[in-house]
C-alpha cells in the first residue's frame, strides 16, 4: 500500500523492505503525531481561557473520562492500552501543568488591566 505524502510515498510497515524504510516511517509518523499534539494543545490553551475558576483547571472526572475513552479506542484500534495509558497520563499531566500557566496568565493580565 502506497499514498502519497508531501515528502515522499507512505509505505506500509509490511512493504517496508529496509530499516531505513522503517526509520523513514516512524519519523514520518512522529510528525503526524507532534502537528496532533500541538492542535491538542491549542484547546487546552483554550481551556485556560474559559475555565472561571483555577480549581477547574485539574478535573479528575474528566482525567477518568479521557483514559476510558483511549482505553476504548486502544481495543478498536489494537494498540495495547498498558503502552497507551502511561503516554496518555504524562500528555495530560504536562497538558494540565501548562493550562494552569495559560490560566494564571491569563488573570494576571486581567488583574493588570482592571487596575489600570
Amino acid at each position: 500500500m502506497k499514498t502519497h505524502e508531501a515528502d515522499h510515498d507512505v509505505v506500509a510497515a509490511g512493504d517496508c523492505a529496509s530499516m531505513a524504510d522503517v526509520r523513514r516511517e516512524i519519523d514520518r509518523v512522529d510528525r503526524a503525531l507532534v502537528r496532533l499534539l500541538a492542535e491538542r494543545l491549542t484547546y487546552i490553551e483554550r481551556a485556560g481561557h474559559i475555565k472561571p475558576v483555577r480549581s477547574a483547571v485539574r478535573d479528575e472526572d474528566r482525567i477518568r473520562d479521557v483514559l476510558a475513552k483511549v482505553r476504548a479506542t486502544c481495543q478498536q484500534e489494537g494498540f495495547p492500552y498498558t503502552i497507551a495509558e502511561p503516554v496518555w497520563r504524562q500528555l495530560m499531566e504536562g497538558c494540565i501543568a501548562h493550562e494552569f500557566v495559560v490560566f494564571d496568565e491569563r488573570r494576571e493580565a486581567c488583574a493588570k488591566a482592571a487596575s489600570a
